[in-house]
């Protein structure tokens, strides 16, 4: 039995009539005709009565209608579901995201955008730090990774497409001496005491503090180490010292707290996407091309 053989045999049923069925069906009655019988002769059963004047079902008819519509339903299904798929307009899309992106107007946006387009994409979200992402892309445990990457090495098959840049700021207490100014320089901060992230957590700022403090021909003294930036915006505002956190987090207006923009030329934290070079899956591709449309309309920033 073959899927054409229950569709002529529905088309039959519903027309109860050869020749109507076959003006459908775009085919001449007595092959049709042939095709039932070829069909009853694979079941074993008679599925119509027929006279000159009159085609009905029988009773083992009727309910085999009830199940081989609903057969050509389920196939028709499938067929809709798989190009829907293969068009990355059905899915699940793993997504990671550094823990500062909630706080900007990328990744709310991206999410929305991207949801109303393909409503039926189920989205899993990770919040990870960069280095985490990057290798759970490299295991096949993500699909997508928005990622804060100064550089360093990527693992085997993953790509990194930078998308915008997030200027950084300095967080001091209103207390502090530098709380009155507009802007600082890196210069200026040689006997500041920093609060920042632990070495080897995966966030690139505590290698990028280094970096701007080198410029600045100082080392920096580093006296407490938070994983949530929120600690430590926390930890600015007890008196404890100063911190150095993307623009986005600013909108954490605790008491006792400022963000002063810093005019060094390098005072800002990539944002990026990443993703394996191998993965041609449409969903991917799909999510990856509103990603880039936003990056463009925003100007390339983050």
């Amino acid at each position: 039995m073959e899927l054409r053989h229950l569709r002529y045999f529905v088309t039959v049923a519903e027309e109860l009539n050869f020749t109507k069925a076959a003006e459908r069906l775009h085919m001449a009655q007595p092959p049709l005709s042939t095709q039932i019988k070829d069909l009853e002769n694979q079941l074993g059963i008679k599925l119509f009565e027929r006279s000159k004047r009159h085609v009905a079902l029988t009773q083992a008819g009727e309910r085999f209608l009830e199940r081989a519509t609903r057969i050509l339903q389920d196939v028709e299904s499938a067929r809709l579901e798989a190009q829907r798929f293969s068009k990355g307009e059905l899915g699940e899309l793993r997504i990671g995201f550094a823990s500062s992106l909630p706080y900007s107007l990328m990744l709310p946006k991206l999410l929305f955008t991207f949801q109303s387009e393909h409503p039926q994409v189920k989205l899993q979200l990770s919040e990870l730090f960069s280095n985490q992402q990057l290798q759970a892309l490299a295991d096949g445990l993500l699909d997508v990774g928005l990622v804060r990457y100064n550089g360093g090495t990527l693992p085997n098959d993953v790509e990194v497409e930078e998308l915008g840049r997030d200027s950084l700021r300095l967080v001091v207490n209103v207390n502090h001496p530098l709380a009155a100014e507009e802007s600082v320089r890196f210069a200026q901060l040689k006997e500041e005491s920093f609060i920042t992230f632990p070495e080897g957590v995966g966030s690139g700022l505590p290698a990028l503090l280094q970096k701007l403090a080198q410029k600045a021909k100082f080392t920096p003294n580093i006296v407490q180490q938070a994983k949530e930036a929120t600690t430590q915006i926390g930890l600015v505002a007890a008196g404890l010292g100063v911190a150095l956190l993307p623009a986005p987090l600013e909108c954490i207006q605790l008491p006792r707290v400022r963000y002063l923009p810093i005019v060094d030329k390098d005072a800002y934290y990539t944002l990026s996407a990443a993703y394996r070079k191998s993965d041609k899956s449409p969903l991917t591709l799909g999510f990856l091309k509103v990603l880039r449309q936003l990056h463009t309309d925003s100007g390339g920033h983050a």
